[in-house]
């Protein structure tokens, strides 16, 4: 064999013991968005890829002019249902991710891209719309809509811990009995005598959220807590689960994080909140996002405290979620002299 031919094999030979390696980069990089974010992502292409078919043109081709085109045409729904500017943010982001993960990355700085983009945020831009906050009398009589049985007793745990941990819905849903139980887990709890420690993954990494004990056991949620796991025969695995069947039984599997879409949404309905809105307006106004908001609304406490317990990076996006606690709480006009 020449020696020409040596480093060749050389560097073919480690490839089989690199593979389990390799497949396991794969798995890792397949895992570096949520659930949410990965089924978004590929209902994003879906819909660009099908427009592309229609249009003659070919959607695996990243050209930054085929993207322009198909953002001008959500923007006006020309051919597409119309969007929000955050929706095409969004459908950017995933074709780009796509492209760059096929190893063709899309020229995002294009001025095709760049442009249209700078225009559709001009002419269609609007302040984002954000969900009602659920205050505690709120919550106390969204509550007081469930059942006594397992179910309602299930769902009033979900939205005091919510509420009161500041949970995104997904880290709600997350929640296992312990720490390394199963592998789509997204935290865990522990009960103590002062209250709930909840480790949990968010969007910024892990977190500690302490929920203390609440005035009475009507509005505890460590005590919800504790009943439903109780009364479930839950202690080990998913913390909050589906409840199937006529008499209820409750089942092995993790509840989904668009149930407590549908729970505050229900609950705040049959409680009548915002009852000044139009039906479908009300409808609209409530989701997951109303318990995280409510928190941030009605704690009395330093901004700080609020900021950690919600895991957010920087108190500019906490003030996001204070939806009502800090108006005219200081008048600058009377302070100027006027």
């Amino acid at each position: 064999m020449s020696s020409a031919d040596e480093p060749s094999e050389r560097a073919e030979s480690p490839l089989p013991a690199l593979q389990p390696l390799a497949e396991a980069a794969r798995a890792y990089a397949a895992r570096k968005d949520s659930p949410n974010t990965r089924r978004a992502y590929a209902s994003d292409w879906y819909l660009f890829e099908r427009w592309c078919l229609r249009q003659g043109l070919d959607p695996l081709v990243p050209d930054p002019r085929i993207v322009g085109l198909f953002l001008a045409a959500a923007a006006d729904g020309h051919g597409l249902p119309k969007v929000s500017v955050a929706t095409l943010e969004r459908r950017l982001a995933a074709l780009t991710t796509r492209y760059r993960s096929a190893g063709t990355p899309l020229g995002r700085d294009d001025r095709h891209i760049t442009d249209v983009m700078a225009g559709i945020r001009r002419s269609h831009a609007r302040p984002p719309r954000q969900k009602e906050a659920v205050l505690g009398e709120d919550l106390l009589a969204m509550v007081a809509t469930l059942e006594a049985d397992l179910r309602g007793l299930r769902d009033k745990a979900i939205l005091l811990l919510g509420f009161a941990g500041g949970l995104r819905r997904s880290e709600i849903v997350g929640l296992d009995c312990g720490p390394r139980q199963t592998t789509d887990g997204a935290g865990w709890i522990e009960i103590l005598a002062e209250g709930a420690l909840l480790t949990v993954r968010g969007k910024t990494g892990w977190r500690t959220v302490e929920v203390g004990r609440g005035s009475s056991e009507r509005s505890c949620p460590v005590a919800a807590l504790a009943t439903w796991l109780r009364l479930g025969r839950i202690a080990h695995g998913p913390v909050f689960r589906s409840i199937s069947g006529p008499k209820g039984a409750v089942s092995a599997a993790r509840l989904s994080d668009k149930h407590v879409v549908r729970l505050v949404k229900r609950t705040a309905m049959a409680a009548g909140l915002r009852g000044d809105l139009p039906e479908s307006e009300r409808a609209l106004a409530f989701a997951g996002h109303s318990l995280r908001a409510g928190l941030a609304s009605s704690a009395e406490v330093e901004e700080a405290l609020v900021q950690r317990q919600l895991g957010h990076a920087s108190a500019e996006m906490t003030r996001r979620y204070q939806r009502r606690r800090e108006r005219f709480r200081v008048n600058l006009t009377k302070a100027s002299g006027l």
